[in-house]
This record gives structure tokens, sequence and C-alpha cells, in this order.
């Protein structure tokens, strides 16, 4: 049996050949749980928190056609990952995930009730870790 929802792993190195660069950490708000005291979403297998990590892509091909470079990945974990300090004073750190992985979906927010659908292929991005882009290049 094929399940509903399939996460390919997929190595760093793959999705981001460029690398990224670090823009900020938070928690990702469930919204079904909105008026609770802890509103952060959870994860379905593991019940660990998940973490929305915003990176810059560096491809030069991520930012063509007007596109945004700004990418969120999700992160389980139990506490809140920390960025490393920067290499260079004023940019953001560069890191890289382990144990991302890719999950395909359909993405139809831009279909209309006018019998035009314009849905497209999207898929999200989970990683278990953190880590310094230079860690991963020596592994």
């Amino acid at each position: 049996m094929v399940p509903l929802t399939l996460k390919v792993p997929v190595p760093f190195e793959y999705v981001f050949p460029a690398g990224v660069l670090c823009l900020g950490v938070g928690p990702q708000v469930d919204f079904d749980r909105r008026g609770e005291a802890d509103n952060q979403a959870r994860d379905k297998e593991t019940g660990e928190r998940v973490w929305l990590v915003r990176v810059m892509d560096l491809d030069p091909e991520a930012g063509r056609f007007g596109r945004s470079t700004e990418v969120k990945v999700k992160v389980v974990a139990p506490v809140q990952p920390v960025p490393p300090p920067s290499t260079v004073p004023g940019y953001p750190p560069a890191v890289a995930f382990e144990g991302l992985t890719l999950t395909p979906y359909v993405d139809s927010q831009r279909c209309k009730t006018s019998g035009q659908c314009k849905a497209r292929m999207a898929y999200s991005l989970r990683a278990t870790a953190l880590v310094p882009a230079a860690a991963l290049a020596a592994a």
C-alpha cells in the first residue's frame, strides 16, 4: 500500500547545490490550537516540536524570473535550533541540514471557483537538524 504522504530522503547538496544562508528560526504555529498557551505545531509521528528555518538559496538559478530565493525548511526537534555564528561580519551564517526529506504535494490554492484550476506540484522540506555548513562538508 502506498502511504498518503511520501517522504523522500535527499542529500543536502542535491537540494541546495550552492548552499544556503540562515535568515531566522522560529516556531511553526498550529492554527488549530489558537488560543491555547502552547500553540506550536507538533510532528505527527514523533510528537516533537516543529521549527521553521528561513534560508536564502545561494543558487543563481533560484531567483530566475523574479522568484524569491527564500525557502522555509521545517526542523523537527525538541528544542529550537540555534544557527552558528557568522564567519563574515554583517552577513547571515552559512548552514546545512541533516536528515533532509522532500514531501511532494499538490498546491491547489490557485484554483478558482469559476472552473479554472491552476494547481501546481509543490514540495515541502523537513530536516532533523540544523548544522554549520562546514560541518556537513567535513563529513
